[in-house]
């Protein structure tokens, strides 16, 4: 069985992808990706000499390419990774995010539904299990205040350009599940961090700025929370909810690590100061003199916490890492595989 899976060269996908391919020896991967600036091959070199594995570089959006995809490989099933996700970059060039993620995702769907289905709750004879996984955020759901958590339940009201987009096309995908009966599920995940994560990222790039002295830029006053979650935990969220989950349903992966980003950005420079002191010699005391606070970001939501719930007593999913062990695993990968190339630019 061939799945397409888009985006599978940037940060999520590229954790997901090898992990993916050692556990089920019976599917081939076909893995279109645009490899704009966030896309990275080296992220797939684990499984780019395997010979079930396919790499496409082309945009989401261009049907022509996605029709002959289905047809040539025979797709069926899609996870779909691909987005625009930084939301600074959405508050520049928002037409991008718009054009990505919305018509990019209708376009997949719509396919698919094509495809594998003679008409509106008919599959064609042997596509019956043809599953369309769409990978989205928590964004979509707002800001919450001091106490409560985003359920499957709460209503959406994105408030940047980037969660408006995946709002949108979370509606596209359950639309279809609605009004077709396309087989569809969708995760709403939390902030993910770990290996593999592009530089501009906040934990990334407090990282890069910590080992080359510069500033450490944190928006506000640091007191924006976000629940954050180790990637490779969503990646074994995904896999279960691809396989197991409820035709047409919604399920949050969350890694219930709610966390201010003045406390990341402090506790990476403690962990620096104990595994890196070198790269500070004697000019600082400690990582954390490089901590400055900047103008915050327009529409900065507040607080993110997810309620995971549903996919644990459904799904059995158990996330295995807590933020420090997490965090401890992430800053030592960047340490090992980021640092020449970090001080030698």
């Amino acid at each position: 069985m061939t799945i397409l899976v888009t985006g599978g060269a940037g940060f999520i996908g590229s954790n997901f992808l090898p992990y993916f391919m050692e556990k089920y020896e019976n599917y081939k991967i076909v893995n279109i990706d645009s490899l704009t600036y966030a896309g990275n091959i080296s992220n797939l070199k684990e499984i780019s000499g395997n010979n079930r594995y396919t790499l496409i570089k082309g945009d989401i959006t261009n049907r022509e390419l996605i029709s002959f995809l289905f047809s040539e490989y025979d797709i069926r099933g899609v996870i779909h990774f691909a987005a625009e996700s930084h939301v600074d970059n959405s508050i520049k060039t928002p037409e991008i995010f718009v054009k990505t993620n919305v018509l990019g995702s209708f376009t997949l769907v719509d396919i698919a539904k094509n495809y594998w289905m003679d008409a509106p709750h008919k599959y064609k004879v042997g596509y019956e299990n043809c599953r369309f996984h769409h990978i989205s955020t928590d964004e979509v759901y707002g800001t919450l205040g001091e106490t409560g958590l985003f359920s499957e339940k709460t209503p959406y009201a994105p408030n940047s350009p980037y969660s408006a987009t995946k709002a949108s096309s979370d509606m596209i995908i359950r639309s279809y599940y609605h009004t077709y009966g396309l087989n569809v599920v969708t995760t709403n995940c939390s902030n993910n961090y770990g290996p593999k994560q592009h530089d501009e990222k906040l934990i990334p790039t407090i990282i890069r700025k910590a080992l080359k002295l510069e500033s450490i830029p944190i928006y506000g006053a640091g007191d924006n929370v976000r629940d954050w979650l180790y990637v490779m935990d969503h990646c074994k969220g995904i896999d279960l909810v691809f396989h197991k989950g409820t035709i047409g349903e919604n399920y949050n992966i969350g890694g219930n690590n709610e966390r201010k980003n003045i406390y990341i950005a402090s506790k990476i420079c403690e962990i620096l100061d104990g595994v890196a002191p070198e790269y500070k010699a004697n000019k600082i005391n400690s990582y954390k003199d490089l901590i400055c606070f900047v103008q915050d970001r327009p529409g900065h939501d507040k607080r993110y916490a997810i309620d995971s719930n549903k996919i644990k007593e459904e799904l059995h999913w158990v996330p295995d890492e807590h933020f420090e062990s997490g965090i401890m695993k992430t800053v030592q990968w960047y340490l090992e595989k980021k640092t020449d190339q970090w001080l030698n630019n």
